[in-house]
């Protein structure tokens, strides 16, 4: 290891280590002031949250169709180090593959609930193709172009100037000129690896607690911390497994799988649902989609106070941007060989263009049943967006059989995730070598999954998930404590009673018209 590779590595530790102390022993206040901080962030600056991601966007496409765009991230002569499937498989997996799963049906159904910026009644025809538009809004091209960006940039200094893979390689022709700078670089990779860290520690727990309800929503399953803890167990086993594997095998093969069973759930969905009216769906949703590009990549509320944007598309861009040090990181890994063109191509299309069609599929479903006979997944959604998608199995032929299977994929998904955090954190914190030592990547591997029981034992999930831009304190509560009853597992009384307050105020006659808060989506 460098000595760079060193401090970043203690700097690092000794940061998630204080991080997770603070979040563990003052949850509720650390977890008050990280929302604060969030709320203060989206709304000061969401203008330049929108105009910079746009801007990414331009420039990538302008990039790829210019003559730069038969540059190869790599010498000239080389070539790809993975089959196309392959190769779009881990951008999934690392990307979002998991958020996918789960809110691929639900987002949608939000949106048809309490339409984006309030600009029709909801439960509507008019709220339904709406809810679709803007779903493919959010999830498509622009939640990728700041991973492309990041990735594009370290992929070029790593593989086509031969220098480390680390984000403070953005700074190497600076540095070139000033050294004074050059050690704000060691500043830059902490950040990627704090960052990297708690989201991916924050992310699991989120995963092991939903497993756990989606287990109960299934089997009976007990919702609590032996059982959290028995998950977490198995799941620890099986990255470490993958990390022992290497990336060609351990990653490559999870990812695979994981397309596939993508694939597989989102057909039979397709051919036992509403087909039509699905096929209809994702045909006008993409000829919304990209009708309004310009206008929904820049829209926002300086006159009604409408604050819509700032909970939904804002929220998004902020969660990408502090992700792509990892994903970028992860993305440029994966993509030696191939040319600027097919980069650009490959990763802010294809992803996104399975995104539409898997929400599309789901999401369309979700909706057509709706509007066909009130099936009641609307208030399902609405009072538990974490079990809304097995909800939506019970109505369709072997439910039983398709919640294991989409349990067992988010099983994946979440493994996939831990071991592409593991081997990018050892990068990260080994000088950027392309091919981190075994034991670093396990060291990584173990103190991500001990920082994820910490949370999960204590409540402090709910600071470090608004810290790590992932939810507000709403969701945190409804999501973190798990219920037993009416009273969380873990709570004080005071919460007990705000729990069942929001229990009652969702069993109202007008639980539709409440407003949903969607900072629970990643």
């Amino acid at each position: 290891m460098t000595s760079g590779g060193k401090r970043v590595f203690s700097a690092s530790v000794i940061i998630i280590l204080g991080l997770v102390a603070l979040g563990a022993g003052f949850p509720t206040r650390f977890g008050e002031l990280a929302d604060q901080a969030l709320g203060a962030v989206t709304s000061m600056f969401g203008w330049f949250y929108l105009i910079s991601v746009f801007g990414f966007v331009i420039f990538l496409i302008s990039l790829a169709l210019s003559k730069y765009g038969k540059i190869r991230l790599g010498p000239q002569d080389s070539r790809p180090s993975y089959t196309f499937f392959s190769w779009v498989s881990m951008l999934l997996a690392a990307g979002f593959g998991v958020g996918l799963v789960f809110y691929g049906m639900a987002e949608p159904m939000q949106h048809y609930l309490k339409p984006p910026f309030a600009d029709m009644p909801g439960e509507t025809p008019e709220s339904a193709r709406y809810a679709i538009q803007y779903a493919f809004f959010n999830w498509g091209v622009h939640q990728w172009a700041a991973f492309s960006v990041v990735g594009l940039i370290i992929a070029y200094f790593q593989f086509r100037k031969g220098q480390a893979g680390l984000v403070s390689s953005v700074l190497s022709s600076v540095t070139a000129k000033h050294p004074k700078v050059r050690r704000y670089g060691s500043v830059l990779d902490v950040f990627a690896v704090v960052a990297t860290v708690m989201g991916v520690a924050t992310s699991l727990g989120l995963g092991v607690l939903q497993m756990n309800g989606g287990l109960h929503f299934v089997f009976g399953v007990e919702e609590g911390w032996q059982w959290q803890f028995i998950i977490m167990g198995v799941m620890f086993c099986a990255y470490m497994a993958s990390t022992w594997s290497g990336l060609d095998k351990g990653i490559k093969r999870l990812s695979n799988l994981n397309m596939s069973i993508c694939i597989a759930l989102m057909l039979y969905v397709l051919f036992t649902g509403p087909t039509l009216e699905i096929l209809k769906t994702i045909t006008l949703g993409i000829g919304d989609y990209l009708q309004n590009f310009i206008g929904m990549s820049l829209r926002m509320s300086p006159y009604d106070g409408n604050d819509w944007n700032s909970s939904w598309t804002v929220f998004y861009w902020a969660w990408v941007i502090a992700w792509s040090p990892f994903v970028g990181t992860f993305v440029a890994r994966v993509s030696r060989g191939r040319t600027i063109k097919e980069y650009v191509v490959g990763v802010l299309i294809v992803p996104p263009l399975l995104a539409c069609l898997w929400i599309g599929v789901f999401g369309g479903a979700a909706i057509n049943m709706e509007l066909a006979s009130d099936v009641g997944l609307a208030a399902a959604t609405d009072a538990n967006i974490t079990s809304a998608l097995f909800e939506m199995f019970d109505l369709m032929p072997f439910s039983s059989v398709l919640s294991v299977v989409a349990i067992m994929l988010i099983f994946i998904f979440l493994v996939t995730s831990a071991d592409s955090a593991s081997y990018i954190v050892a990068q990260m914190t080994d000088g950027g070598s392309i091919n981190p030592p075994l034991y670093k990547r396990i060291a990584w591997g173990v103190l991500i999954a001990a920082i994820c029981l910490t949370l999960i034992s204590t409540g402090g999930l709910k600071g470090l998930q608004s810290a790590s831009v992932l939810s507000d304190r709403r969701q945190m509560l409804s999501q973190l404590y798990r219920r037993h009853g009416e009273t969380p597992v873990g709570a004080d009384i005071f919460e007990a009673d705000s729990l069942a307050e929001e229990d009652r105020i969702r069993r109202a006659p007008d639980v539709k018209n409440r407003r949903v808060n969607p900072r629970d989506h990643h």
